[in-house]
C-alpha cells in the first residue's frame, strides 16, 4: 500500500490555533496520521486493486466459456450419435 504524506504538526497547529489544548491537539494529530497511513488506499491501490480483480475475472469467464463449448460439443455429438 502506497503511504499518503499527512502533515500532523501543521494539522497540530491549527487545531491550536482554534483553541484546542497543546497536547490534546498533537495526540489527534498522530491519531489521524495512523488511520490515514493504515485504512486509506490511494488511487494507485485502487488501480492496482482493479487490474487484478480484472484479470481473475477474465480468467474465470474464459474457463466458463470453454467449459460451455465442452458441454455443447458433447451434447452435439451425442445427438448426432442418436439420430443416426
Amino acid at each position: 500500500m502506497t503511504t499518503i504524506t499527512f502533515d500532523t504538526l501543521a494539522y497540530s497547529k491549527k487545531l491550536k490555533a482554534v483553541g484546542v489544548p497543546p497536547e490534546q491537539a498533537d495526540v489527534q494529530a498522530e491519531a489521524l496520521a495512523e488511520i490515514i497511513d493504515e485504512k486509506l488506499a490511494t488511487k494507485r491501490d485502487l488501480k492496482e486493486l482493479e487490474a487484478r480483480l480484472t484479470y481473475k475475472l477474465t480468467l474465470r469467464l474464459g474457463s466458463m466459456v470453454v467449459a460451455s463449448s465442452m458441454a455443447t460439443i458433447s451434447i452435439l455429438g451425442f445427438l448426432i450419435k442418436f439420430w443416426h
